[in-house]
């Protein structure tokens, strides 16, 4: 028997495990980029090299505004970074700040304070121009996509001559990729247009990774087509949230090029379903709490047979970390029972529960946490503590012959079965 230990994140520190060389089926790690790269320079370069679209210089003419829409407090996006190559950009074909305004894209999160917003944008981007939540009750109707979802955009941006999309790509566990038309819905729409897209995750084919056949994602874009969505500026980052890809243009195909990328970087190939996969999302902040630690678990669902075991291993210092989540899990009595209550009535937050759910329903899940046992019980997941003790218990239940796959950083990659 030949032990191999490993350490992974959790929490501000790490946890180790031992494990037979003979059970290892792999360990996955993204490939990293040239870390030489200057993150502002590779903007620019995005900025003057658009996907399907002519530069902003272009398409912008002196007098008009411009709404440009980025992420919230919630993502990682590096908007302060983004935003002063992009304004800059905007200033060079004729744009005055005054006529410039960087809507948050709330979604359904909360406001920001005036602080938050300072350091989200920076303080020479937050001193130069206007800057204001997405307003879920001030929305204007623009149509209705061919999903049947209505258009209702905050006022601010569907009244806007052009919008710039701004966001960073990942995988995103419904909507197949985060970023492009993504910032528009269901960046800064109301409740009654989300829910009706979202309502859309538990299709099959709405699922990480996927674009031409997810309806999800084609229905977000369909929408913002109808918005009207001029330009897009998104990142791919590394594991540090370091820039190590801009791309610029076209909502479709500058996004499809990003995405490219993001694959190229955290889409692993594994030869085969393992009987136990060890996932964690890294530690904090991916790990404060189970409603960001669940990214983890929906990117493990794809390297585990059916009928096997996935460690999950995340902190959750902050517990649930959602109130809608929270009620949803407290409120089941069965897994099954999720899947029927979305059915009835979709709510944001609840769909998270919604996704556990439908990973145990192909597999058992083991959530080794801080979580108080009772509480973590609540996910229909087995607590645990202990990840030795976690591992060594799937372990024996599958057998000594057992093969396992371990993702460190499961909240970003993404196993895909060898062709």
């Amino acid at each position: 028997m030949a032990l191999k230990q490993f350490r992974i994140g959790y929490g501000a520190g790490q946890r180790t495990f031992s494990l037979d060389d003979q059970n290892l089926l792999m360990e996955m790690k993204a490939w990293e980029p040239d870390q030489t790269l200057d993150e502002v320079d590779e903007i620019r370069r995005a900025l003057q090299e658009p996907i399907g679209k002519p530069p902003l210089s272009e398409i912008l003419i002196p007098g008009e505004n411009v709404c440009i829409i980025t992420s919230d407090i919630t993502r990682p996006c590096p908007s302060s970074k983004i935003l002063p190559p992009l304004i800059e950009e905007l200033e060079a074909a004729g744009i005055h700040q005054d006529d410039i305004t960087v809507v948050f894209a709330l979604g359904s999160h909360r406001r920001h304070t005036e602080d938050e917003k300072r350091r989200l944008v920076g303080d020479e981007v937050y001193s130069k121009v206007h800057t204001v939540d997405s307003d879920p009750e001030d929305t204007v109707y623009l149509g209705v996509t061919s999903f049947g979802t209505p258009v209702n955009i905050t006022s601010i941006v569907a009244q806007a001559d052009h919008r710039i999309c701004v966001g960073n790509i990942e995988y995103h566990y419904f909507a197949g990729y985060s970023g492009g038309g993504k910032a528009l819905m269901p960046g800064v729409s109301d409740r009654e247009a989300i829910q009706a897209n979202h309502s859309r995750m538990i299709l099959p084919a709405a699922r990480a990774g996927a674009i031409e056949d997810n309806p999800l994602r084609l229905d977000i874009e369909e929408a913002a087509d109808i918005v009207g969505c001029d330009f897009i500026l998104n990142v791919v980052l590394d594991e540090e949230k370091r820039i190590v890809k801009a791309v610029a243009g076209d909502h479709r195909a500058a996004h499809r090029a990003g995405c490219a990328y993001l694959d190229q970087m955290y889409k692993i190939e594994i030869p085969a379903l393992a009987d136990l996969v060890i996932a964690t999302p890294g530690g904090l902040p991916k790990d404060i709490n189970l409603y960001q630690t669940q990214k983890a678990l929906d990117n493990a669902r794809n390297a585990v047979r059916p009928g096997g075991i996935i460690v999950l291993a995340g902190q959750c210092a902050e517990g649930f970390g959602e109130r809608v989540f929270e009620e949803w899990l407290t409120a089941a009595e069965k897994p099954a029972d999720l899947l029927t209550r979305i059915r009835q009535e979709f709510r944001l937050g609840g769909h998270k529960a919604v996704a556990i759910a439908m990973v145990l329903a192909n597999a058992e899940v083991y959530f080794v946490s801080d979580m108080p046992p009772d509480k973590a019980a609540k996910t229909f997941m087995k607590p645990y503590n202990d990840l030795e003790l976690a591992i060594s218990d799937a372990l024996q239940k599958l057998g000594e012959s057992a093969k396992v796959i371990i993702m460190p950083h499961a909240g970003s990659t993404l196993p895909q079965i060898k062709s």
